[in-house]
Parts: C-alpha cells; structure tokens; sequence
C-alpha cells in the first residue's frame, strides 16, 4: 500500500503525515491535472465520511467528504486530494502520475477481498501510531 495527500496539515494524527502540502503548491497548473483529479475522485471508497472540511490553504472553500479515503488498489488517498490538485495545483508524485496515466485516467477495479486487505492495512498503520 502507497500513500497519498497525507499532509500534516489535513491530518496531523497520521504516521504517514510528514510533509506540509504548502511544500507541494505549484504556481500553475500540472500536466494532465483534470484527468488525475478525476481519477482520484473515482476510487474506490475504503472509508466514507459524512463530513465537510475546510481548505487548509486558505481559499475559503469547503471540501465534502475530504476525511474520506479511497484507492485504486495500490494507492489510497484522502478524498480532499482532487480539490488541492485542482484547485492549488498540487504536485503529486512522478510513479502515481505515470500509472494513472497509463490508466488513461481510469480507475481499474479492484477486488473486494484486496479493498479488505487495504482497509486492515490502514487500521494496522493507525493503532500502531497510537502505541
């Protein structure tokens, strides 16, 4: 499992957050941003949340659902990332843009059992942040 858009400043309480999102702002938009902010809004969902969060880089704007997580079975990222990438143009990493492009920005489906796996590999990485 590779992770994706933990930032410390969405979620503070994640081992994987170690770097700041600012760090990853570009000043125009990305090649192909539309295409993964599209894909990463079509992954599939590993946890839902019902909850709004608010834009950490200060536009004002609210995010639906941003606290959720979703994958394309090698992947999982939080379901605020399509917003930073569309709308700060946050750079994510060269091997993730690569395979989604290969994708031709499509989703593949995943099997239920490796959603399960995935889903017990974050709840693993989560208690063992808490010891």
């Amino acid at each position: 499992m590779k992770v994706l858009g933990f930032y410390s400043e969405l979620c503070s309480s994640s081992p994987e957050a170690t770097n700041s999102i600012r760090s990853f702002v570009a000043d125009a938009p990305q090649p192909n941003e539309s295409g993964i902010a599209s894909y990463l809004r079509s992954g599939h969902t590993l946890f839902a949340s019902m909850g709004i969060v608010d834009d950490v880089l200060g536009s004002g704007e609210n995010i639906m659902g941003g606290g959720s997580l979703f994958t394309d079975g090698e992947w999982v990222w939080r379901g605020d990332l399509w917003f930073y990438v569309s709308r700060h143009h946050v750079a994510l990493p060269d091997e993730f843009r690569a395979k989604v492009e290969s994708l031709g920005f499509a989703v593949p489906s995943v099997e239920q059992e490796r959603l399960l796996v995935l889903t017990d590999e974050l709840q693993t990485l989560r208690a063992g942040k808490r010891k």
